[in-house]
């Protein structure tokens, strides 16, 4: 028991720590290395990127640091601002990447079209203090800009690309990359930014869509298939009762609290949507998992007694509804992947924890088994009685003369 109710709990874990990783916020770092602290920052919504930066107002000046996480030394990273436009030309961008001597360059490049190598050059404002590291393949940018008084609200572009020969290349510039999705708007004095990609504006949507995946595929997702798992294979034990019955109810309202609130998130994330219609499976798949999950919450307040008549159809009532919501859970979080499109690496590690869950229980299906079966034959040598019942009254006859 103690086994399997560790590596319950290990999976629990380990989902948490990738849910932490995708919700991350720049307001949790701390620039160890350089000293340095910043006022503001924000998440930018792709790249895996976070910028920090302090404005002076009385100078016009702003100290800027870049963080691109998640890259490596054959990629080239920028962080631009355009003053004349939104998207890639007219940016005047901030590079850097690891030449062939295995230095750090950083380096000013204003771009003037697109399929620009982002070749050095001066911008149309100060730069000073430019510098960049790469640590624990994350390439930060560290400048000064010295902006004109009129430029408290700006365009900002950031990407990423491969290197060719030792210089930047192109990007990736398929319609669905994220590389086309990065660029946007920033307020240096009231820490507002927001993003602009193919489909327009997203400012905080991006943000509640982050949220409401999380939420549901923490809560319908992982937390939901564990509390079905402890309610199977926990019982089996006889140590563990009533213990796996708390922990079932702990694990499946965990799950129902969290999984309301991110249902609420996504019935209004699509009544912001400018086409609804669009997830109309999502939305109908949400809207059911709900109302099974309300169900199940409520039959726990009408479950018989263990010896009561109707305790056996409760019983398969209450594991055709569970089994269902898991179910459409999982088919609806894939779905939500799909909508919101995050990097492929979400998508493969929420399959790698479905693929731990259910080898962990295959494991404890075939230990529940191997119980279920041994006490039964145990059973059997102790009372044989059961097994010879209907051959006269050999066994049990003889047993009760016997006082037993």
């Amino acid at each position: 028991m103690g086994k399997g109710l560790t590596t319950l709990l290990l999976s629990c874990v380990l989902f948490s720590l990738c849910a932490s990783s995708f919700a991350q916020t720049c307001k949790s770092y701390t620039f160890t290395s350089s000293n340095r602290v910043y006022s503001s920052c924000t998440d930018l919504p792709v790249l895996s990127s976070f910028l920090h930066w302090s404005y002076d107002q009385s100078t016009n000046k702003v100290e800027i640091a870049y963080r691109h996480t998640g890259t490596s030394t054959s990629n080239w990273v920028a962080w631009a601002i355009n003053p004349t436009g939104q998207g890639m030309v007219g940016a005047q961008a901030l590079v850097a990447y690891q030449n062939s001597s295995s230095a750090i360059h950083a380096y000013t490049s204003p771009v003037s079209g697109y399929g620009t190598t982002l070749a050095e050059g001066s911008l149309s404002f100060g730069v000073s203090n430019l510098s960049a590291t790469f640590v624990n393949s994350e390439m930060t940018i560290f400048a000064t800009l010295t902006l004109d008084s009129s430029l408290t609200t700006v365009n900002q572009v950031w990407q990423q690309g491969p290197l060719s020969g030792g210089s930047p290349s192109s990007h990736d510039t398929s319609s669905s990359s994220a590389n086309m999705q990065s660029a946007g708007t920033l307020n240096f004095l009231n820490d507002q930014a927001t993003t602009t990609s193919a489909g327009g504006v997203v400012t905080a949507r991006r943000r509640r869509q982050n949220v409401h995946g999380v939420l549901n595929a923490v809560s319908w997702g992982t937390l939901m298939p564990l509390g079905a798992m402890i309610a199977r294979y926990l019982k089996v034990f006889k140590s563990a009762d009533p213990a796996w019955f708390y922990l079932h109810i702990a694990c499946q309202t965990s799950a129902y609290v969290i999984g309301v609130a991110g249902w609420a998130t996504g019935l209004k994330l699509g009544s912001e949507a400018s086409s609804v219609n669009q997830y109309d499976a999502h939305r109908n798949i949400g809207i059911t998992l709900f109302c099974l999950g309300s169900l199940q919450v409520f039959a726990l307040l009408l479950r018989p007694k263990k010896d009561h008549k109707y305790r056996l159809y409760w019983n398969i009532y209450h594991h055709s509804v569970g089994y269902s919501v898991i179910i459409l859970s999982i088919i609806n979080i894939y779905k939500g992947l799909d909508i919101l499109d995050p990097e492929k690496k979400w998508k493969r590690i929420y399959s790698g924890i479905l693929i731990f869950i259910g080898a962990v229980a295959a494991i404890l299906e075939a230990i529940t088994w191997f119980i279920v079966i041994k006490r039964k034959q145990t059973s059997s040598v102790n009372y044989p009685e059961y097994g010879n019942g209907m051959n006269g009254t050999n066994g049990y006859a003889a047993r009760k003369e016997n006082g037993v």
